[in-house]
This record gives C-alpha cells, sequence and structure tokens, in this order.
C-alpha cells in the first residue's frame, strides 16, 4: 500500500473529526470512503458524457408507433427466452 500525506486546516480537521464519529474508526477509513466515492462518481460522470454523446445519433428516426412495436416485439423475446410467456 501506498502511502499519502495531506495537510488540512484546522476548521476542516474538527469537521472531519465531527464527520467520521459515528461510522468510521480512523481519519483514514474515512478518506478512503471519501475518495472511493468521490472517483465513482466521476465514473459515473465520464459514462454519462459517453452516452450523451451518442443519444439520438440513429441514423433513421422512427415513430411512436414503431417504438411502441419495436419494445412488444423484444419483450416477448425476452419472456419466450426465459420460460416466462
Amino acid at each position: 500500500m501506498e502511502s499519502i500525506t495531506i495537510k488540512v486546516d484546522k476548521v476542516m480537521a474538527r469537521e472531519l473529526e465531527r464527520s467520521m464519529k459515528p461510522d468510521y474508526a480512523t481519519k483514514t477509513e474515512f478518506i478512503r470512503e471519501a475518495i472511493r466515492d468521490k472517483m465513482e462518481e466521476r465514473r459515473k460522470q465520464e459514462s454519462l458524457r459517453d452516452l450523451a454523446k451518442h443519444f439520438g445519433r440513429a441514423r433513421t428516426r422512427t415513430t411512436d408507433a414503431e417504438d411502441r412495436m419495436i419494445r412488444e416485439k423484444v419483450s416477448r423475446e425476452l419472456l419466450k427466452e426465459y420460460g416466462l410467456e
């Protein structure tokens, strides 16, 4: 495991102590969890940005009726595949 040292001002240190008390035994545990949460949030945001690039880029447009028919067909196929028909 690699060590990382950080410095925070007194106000932030006190807030950290208050925030971690009920659920975390150590500051390190709390900070690791905060970093994991932040990295996961960034991954989600990246995924959403990537998805947004492709949203609405279909080569052909379909009507609402066509969309409904496609959804119904796929639903029937999935029900059949999983024996739920």
